[in-house]
């Protein structure tokens, strides 16, 4: 750990850590400005996403980014010059300044429960990279100092709106695949394999550091395969992992997670850093039908018994597609204008959390681990 890092973290730990406990945000008090721009800080440059967050609230007509703090400063203050905003050592500091409505948090993975409570103790929105936490305990402690701050939370789950995750609900919600008996997502990037262009791969090196990441290709790329399939399947009984560690870095960076479900339902859930070619890929299988989402046509295939005797004979395409909906950064700032809260994405989020949690355990002890006990 570096030592601006450690810096970092000495003075977050001394803000009293909240009660742990996932409770209802339906009655807390509102919280967000009235009337002009939401003003926003970021928090960290660490994470590979963090750019395209920063262009989101630039582009966006009633945001603004005013200030910049970073676990490491040189980072944070090039970031800062660049956009012409103040730049703080200190995050108390900043967390202490009334003018800044809302954070956007891409801190180490391992950082993001000091972090988030310490900005929902001093009254600020947080939209953040995936995943929440890394694990249960924590994630439910950042829920907690969010709800009893009233504040709006957002976790960067993109996949939940797209257009083909929404015809996929759409699909299974009217039941055209009968029940549903087993669900394959599978997404890869080669961002781990060293090539001439990429001496030690494309990805940054902290990216493998389990003490700022605690994990590899999983709890990252392989989140959105994972909160895909709890959404088509909700939260199974028990979850067996197995890691790869083909470039020989200290995470994994190949990995296949089984999640077993009531009755022998079951989901797939892989993610790779080592596979150049290996674009999003969705399976869903039933007593009456299937259907395919990904490469190279990116449309939602059906083969369903349910619908008819012709569609039951051959692959049809599912049309009309529904629109994107907005993204979780645009749901986020709606959310602090109307002062709702986004409940669907919370629990997805903190239900990531702990399928990460326990993937983790079961790579490590090489063994199934139930959810049910958590």
């Amino acid at each position: 750990m570096s030592m601006s890092r450690r810096r970092a973290l000495l003075t977050l730990v001394s803000i009293p850590p909240m009660l742990f406990g996932l409770t209802s945000s339906t009655t807390t008090p509102q919280r967000r400005r009235r009337g002009g721009s939401i003003r926003l800080a970021m928090f960290s440059f660490w994470h590979v996403h963090t750019q395209e967050y920063e262009h989101q609230a630039l582009a966006n007509h009633a945001t603004q980014i005013m200030a910049i703090w970073d676990e490491v400063p040189e980072r944070g203050r090039v970031q800062a010059q660049a956009l012409q905003v103040p730049f703080y050592d200190n995050l108390p500091d900043l967390l202490q300044n009334a003018a800044v409505d809302g954070v956007i948090v891409d801190t180490p993975t391992t950082m993001h429960r000091d972090v988030m409570v310490a900005a929902a103790q001093a009254g600020k929105h947080i939209f953040t990279e995936k995943v929440l936490a890394p694990t249960l305990h924590e994630s439910k402690q950042i829920v907690t100092a969010v709800t009893t701050a009233g504040v709006r939370l957002m976790v960067s789950l993109p996949r939940l709106y797209s257009s083909s995750t929404v015809a996929i609900k759409d699909i299974l919600e009217r039941k055209l695949l009968g029940e549903v008996t087993k669900v394959r997502v599978s997404v890869s990037h080669d961002g781990a394999l060293r090539t001439p262009q990429h001496p030690q791969g494309w990805l940054p090196p902290s990216f493998f550091d389990p003490q700022q990441t605690a994990g590899g290709a999983m709890i990252d790329l392989g989140a959105h395969p994972m909160y895909l399939t709890r959404l088509f399947l909700g939260q199974p009984e028990h979850v067996s992992a197995t890691y790869g560690y083909i470039t020989g870095r200290a995470v994994e960076d190949n990995a296949v997670v089984v999640l077993h479900y009531p009755r022998g339902t079951v989901g797939i859930v892989e993610a790779g850093f080592v596979n150049p070619f290996s674009p999003l890929m969705i399976e869903v299988h039933g007593t009456q039908g299937s259907l395919l989402y990904g490469t190279p046509d990116n449309s939602v295939l059906i083969r369903s018994a349910v619908a008819g005797k012709p569609a039951s004979e051959r692959w049809s395409a599912w049309t009309p597609m529904p629109p994107d909906q907005p993204t979780a950064f645009q749901q986020w700032i709606m959310h602090i204008q109307q002062g709702t809260t986004a409940t669907e994405n919370i629990h997805i989020a903190v239900d990531l959390s702990a399928l990460m949690e326990a993937a983790n355990q079961s790579a490590r002890n090489k063994q199934a681990v139930r959810l049910d006990t958590r």
